[in-house]
C-alpha cells in the first residue's frame, strides 16, 4: 500500500506536468522531501495528503489511501524503523517490560530470542547487536530513556545474565549523552502500563514507533508523534530523579545475589 501511494504521487505529478519543486511548494517542504516521498523512503502525512487532495481535486484519494495503508500489516516494519533509527540525533524511549534492544547485552538478548522461539536466534542476535553500533559512532544520538522498575527486577536469562545486563545499564547511564530514569512501582497506575514506544528525532522532524509482539507500527504523522512525546513526558513526571538511577540499579543487582 505504501509503495502504491508513492507510485501514485509520482504518477499524478507527471500527469499534471509538474516538477518536484512545484509539488514541494504545495506541501510547504523541500524538493528532497518530494524525492523521498516518491521513492518510498518517506511517507505522506495526513496534512500532506489533504493538501494534495485539495490542490489536485482528487476526491480524497490520498487521504483514503493513507487510511487503508495504516490498516494493512507492513512486512518491512523493522527495515522502515531502523532506517530512521540509524539517522537519529535524539531518541526518546520508554519500556515497561524489558531492556530496549539498543541497551541489551548479547546474553540478555539471546535469552529473549530463545524465549520467543525465533527460528534463527544467532542471526537475529547479530542484527540486534549491529543496531547498537550507532551508540559508538561519531556523534551518536542522545538517548532519553524511561524504564519501569519491573524491567530491572525481572530476571531474564537467570541471575548472572541479569547481573551483567544491569551492570551494562549502569555504565550506559553514566554517559553524558544518556539520560536514564526509572519509574518506581510505588508510582501506581499510569500510561507506563500501556506498552513500550519510542520517538525518534531525524532531520525531517519526529517519528514515533509503537512496539507490538508480532511487529511494530511507525507513527509518521506530526500529531501522532507529538502525542507520543507528550505521553513520554507524562510518564516521566512519575519517574525518579536521574540522580537516583545508579542507586536503583545497584539495589536490583544486590537483590539478585
Amino acid at each position: 500500500m505504501w509503495a502504491w501511494i508513492a507510485h501514485q504521487l509520482r504518477f499524478q505529478r507527471i500527469e499534471r506536468g509538474l516538477s518536484g519543486d512545484a509539488v514541494a511548494k504545495i506541501l510547504s517542504c523541500s524538493r528532497s522531501t518530494i524525492s523521498r516521498l516518491e521513492s518510498g523512503e518517506a511517507r505522506l502525512t495526513d496534512k500532506q495528503a489533504a493538501k494534495l487532495d485539495k490542490a489536485w481535486r482528487t476526491g480524497g484519494f490520498f487521504t483514503y489511501a493513507l487510511w487503508y495503508a495504516r490498516l494493512a500489516p507492513d512486512p518491512q516494519w523493522l527495515a522502515s524503523y531502523t532506517a530512521f533509527e540509524c539517522r537519529a540525533s535524539l531518541i526518546h524511549m520508554f519500556s515497561g517490560q524489558v531492556i530496549p534492544v539498543l541497551l541489551q547485552t548479547p546474553d540478555y538478548a539471546r535469552a529473549l530470542l530463545l524465549a520467543g522461539r525465533n527460528a534463527d536466534v544467532e542471526g537475529d542476535l547479530a542484527k540486534r547487536l549491529a543496531r547498537q553500533k550507532l551508540l559508538t559512532r561519531p556523534n551518536p544520538p542522545e538517548l532519553w530513556i524511561l524504564l519501569t522498575e519491573n524491567v530491572l527486577t525481572w530476571p531474564v536469562g537467570g541471575g548472572e545474565t541479569m547481573r551483567r545486563q544491569l551492570d551494562h545499564l549502569r555504565e550506559l547511564a553514566a554517559r553524558s549523552d544518556v539520560i536514564l530514569r526509572i519509574v518506581p512501582r510505588r508510582s501506581g497506575e499510569s500510561e507506563a502500563l500501556d506498552g513500550s514506544f519510542k520517538v525518534i528525532t531525524v532531520g525531517e522532524g519526529e517519528v514515533g514507533y509503537i512496539e507490538a509482539p508480532t511487529g511494530g507500527r511507525l507513527v509518521l504523522d506530526t500529531d501522532g508523534a507529538r502525542d507520543l512525546r507528550m505521553r513520554f513526558d507524562r510518564i516521566g513526571a512519575k519517574a525518579a530523579p536521574v540522580d537516583s538511577t545508579a542507586e536503583m540499579i545497584e539495589r536490583a543487582m544486590e537483590a539478585l545475589q
